[in-house]
């Protein structure tokens, strides 16, 4: 099979949560033995030996809009982009904008691949915003009849009842989702609200990890209890819970959060900034134990997968998380992943851990064997491949 993959970015200096994911998910499909074709709305499309390229036709616009969006995340509180759902006169103008410039160059673009690769059977759009390309889908079918399909990597936070994304960007606002031959979603919860709201043949597809690349590293662990993400919006409290108050509560242990955004006060909580890419393996293998620590959209709307407990149970981590609901259909809790409903639950569960490796080295390989048996994104890709044909 040949596809052609429309991706929000593949250029991982951007540092969008899904793009490693599509990597993998590429690189999955490759593995699958389909045939990838590449193209990216924002930045570069780059290259990899798991699939070829074509270039962003309108790059400059992309990093303008990003521009724009980053300013506006600067100039107005996130309080008060959580306040109102709807879209602001500036949203509406950005859409308008794009509807306007960027999506007839996109189509021309899109038109001139599948004229050059004349057996594609297929196009995915990953998570590219859906109100900018409205009307994309029906003037591509129309003159090629190849159907398409669009793939959300982030619900439910990106549904209009959750304010879109924390940026306060909205892409459902004036879409719509009916143009599409099929949807994926990374969330049982959350696919049940795009059918209500038009999307055809919904498929969730959880996520998955490549697990050559999260493959467990043998180096001292000096960190006891670890946690690494991006802000604190949407789970300040389990920070609180889960690391601040049980970091209190035993000084004479290194609790470490890695990442940025972390605008609070964490107490005895080691603070190392951010973790590049390259070195996320190091940071989680030279932790006793690692936190899952799930933002509220995905933790409260079942089943909506996150990229995070299968990375670390890949590398064979000992996994404590928050509350998750439908985190039973990805691990059992007790046996390959604990789950702590407090701060005094959190501080007796690690302080028992602690003082057991043999129970942390059964939890991690308990884990890792669950992943590879369920979890690779091989099986996400050949999953995914079924649907599509």
């Amino acid at each position: 099979m040949k596809i052609l993959a429309v991706l929000s970015a593949l250029d991982l200096k951007y540092r969008y949560g899904c793009t490693p994911a599509w990597w993998q998910l590429l690189k999955g499909l490759y593995e699958n033995g389909v045939e990838v074709i590449a193209t990216t709305y924002q930045g570069e499309t780059v290259e990899s030996p798991w699939w070829r390229v074509y270039p962003n036709p309108c790059r400059r616009e992309a990093q303008a809009f990003t521009y724009l969006k980053n300013l506006k995340q600067t100039l107005i509180p996130h309080s008060s982009q959580e306040q109102n759902r709807d879209e602001s006169l500036s949203d509406k103008a950005v859409r308008q904008l794009a509807q306007s410039w960027v999506k007839p160059r996109w189509e021309r673009h899109l038109k001139d691949i599948l004229r050059l690769e004349k057996d594609i059977q297929a196009i995915v759009v990953f998570t590219v915003p859906l109100n900018h390309f409205q009307g994309l889908p029906a003037a591509i079918k129309k003159s090629s009849g190849i159907p398409i399909f669009y793939y959300d990597g982030d619900v439910p936070a990106s549904l209009p009842q959750f304010s879109g994304f924390a940026s306060g960007f909205r892409i459902y606002q004036g879409a719509d989702l009916s143009e599409y031959d099929g949807f994926i979603c990374n969330s049982e919860g959350g696919a049940k609200e795009l059918e209500k709201m038009g999307a055809h043949r919904v498929k969730t597809l959880f996520w998955g990890v490549d697990p050559d690349y999260y493959a467990p590293l043998s180096i001292p662990q000096d960190y006891d209890v670890s946690f690494y993400g991006y802000g604190v919006k949407y789970r300040q409290e389990w920070i609180e819970n889960m690391l601040v108050q049980p970091g209190r509560q035993m000084p004479d242990n290194a609790f470490v959060i890695g990442g940025q955004g972390f605008d609070m006060d964490l107490g005895a909580v080691r603070a190392i900034g951010d973790v590049p890419l390259t070195a996320f393996r190091q940071f989680c293998c030279r932790s006793k134990i690692n936190l899952n620590i799930t933002r509220a959209a995905h933790a409260s709307v079942y089943a909506s997968s996150s990229c995070r407990p299968f990375e670390l149970a890949a590398m064979g981590c000992c996994i404590v998380s928050n509350p998750c609901a439908g985190m039973e259909r990805w691990f059992e809790p007790g046996k390959e992943i604990l789950v702590v409903h407090s701060a005094d639950e959190a501080l007796e569960t690690y302080q028992g851990l602690l003082k057991d490796a043999n129970k942390r080295r059964e939890l991690g390989q308990a884990a890792k064997r669950r992943v590879l048996a369920e979890h690779t994104t091989r099986q996400r890709a050949k999953e995914l491949l079924e649907y599509l044909k």
